[in-house]
């Protein structure tokens, strides 16, 4: 028995009957049997497209770098997802050929792109190896984000300079502890950080790819925090059974928090889609010395909505008379400045996880395909 109490993303009762229904129609048994007959977890497919996956050290002005190259190979971004971490960037990019709006299948080209784009991700400084990769099939490209991250062990910091920022804002870094249950034979995991929408989602997908089980779990919100209380066990029903594998659990769940923390400034570009739009558009972030921390790229219809979240090439906010001439350059009338800050003060009725005040030792089970019954 899972019971989920969910809000919308303005910390308000859910009134829409289609967003009811489609919720409905998602997590029915019919559409669990289909989610896991493809080996995934939330698959969101877009129709006739290519998916490009990139990992490699971040640095200003990359993404113009990788959007410019795929636009002088004939390739039009319909959708993409940028997420960086400890000085790492990676996406999951779907790309369509520019001439026809299919997905592109000649062999040459699909390496062409490969090869270039690791290129540009290796740059002169990548101590890590840089990764690129093409698939044509379904995915979801946040979950694979944190799959590609976590291979890329982004949980460990390459930059010192990041790891002496790092030591100076520990009252923002989430508090894991993984404690052993010896008397019930569970391994448990409290997780206690700042609430935002999405933070079950990447810490629950991030136990699932460490080969967990969750076999009870309790989600409370408390202000702007959030507490989350997980009894897992390996899917031989061990527990955790080593320092070294305590650890891994504390650093990958703690990175699973991060990556998703937005920061920068928030910019939305409405606009009509063309070949090149992205270049052009962080091109002109790159000359203008604004830095992307985060980006999210779709399509709708023939509009383009994306969002951007930049700060300076030092990683420190951009100043006001920058903004101005970004959207000058690209049109104020579709480039908008979005301010974030209203939305991390809600009270505990108004949070991505709902006022679920309970006792403690009430627990309540989650079924992500990966449940088993309590023994």
């Amino acid at each position: 028995m899972d019971v989920f109490h969910v809000v919308d993303h303005e910390g308000n009762k859910l009134s829409d009957s289609e967003v009811i229904n489609r919720i409905e129609q998602s997590l029915g048994a019919k559409a669990l049997r289909l989610q896991s007959s493809k080996s995934s977890v939330g698959i969101q497919a877009i129709a006739g497209h290519t998916s490009v996956e990139l990992i490699g050290r971040d640095r200003p002005g990359l993404l113009s770098e990788v959007f410019a190259v795929l636009t002088d190979l004939k390739c039009n971004v319909v959708a993409a997802e940028v997420w960086t971490h400890n000085s790492r960037m990676a996406s999951v990019v779907y790309v369509t050929d520019g001439a026809t709006g299919g997905p592109i299948n000649d062999s040459d080209w699909l390496d062409k792109i490969k090869v270039l784009l690791r290129y540009v991700l290796k740059g002169n400084r990548d101590k890590r190896s840089a990764k690129t990769a093409i698939s044509k099939g379904a995915t979801h490209k946040e979950r694979r984000l944190h799959q590609i991250m976590c291979a890329d062990r982004d949980y460990n910091s390459e930059d010192e300079s990041l790891e002496e920022e790092e030591e100076t804002s520990d009252r923002n870094k989430p508090f894991v502890t993984v404690e052993n249950c010896i008397e019930k034979e569970y391994t448990v995991v409290n997780v206690r950080c700042k609430d935002r929408p999405k933070l079950l989602f990447d810490t629950i997908c991030t136990l699932t790819d460490m080969k967990f089980v969750v076999f009870h779990g309790t989600v409370i919100t408390e202000g702007p925090e959030a507490h989350q209380e997980y009894y897992i066990r390996h899917l031989d029903e061990s527990p955790v059974s080593s320092e070294g594998e305590r650890q891994r659990l504390v650093h990958c769940l703690e990175a699973a928090i991060q990556r998703r923390n937005t920061e920068g400034l928030r910019l939305e570009l409405c606009c009509e889609d063309r070949v090149g739009l992205l270049s052009d558009v962080t091109r002109i972030f790159r000359e203008n010395g604004l830095a992307v921390s985060q980006a999210e790229v779709s399509t709708r219809g023939s509009q383009a909505m994306n969002v951007f979240y930049v700060m300076d090439a030092s990683g420190n906010p951009v100043q006001s008379h920058t903004i101005e001439a970004v959207r000058n350059e690209i049109g104020e009338r579709i480039l908008h400045v979005k301010d974030d800050s209203s939305s991390t003060s809600r009270d505990s009725g108004r949070l991505s996880f709902g006022n679920m005040i309970r006792s403690r030792s009430e627990k309540f089970l989650y079924n992500l395909g990966l449940i088993r019954s309590c023994s």
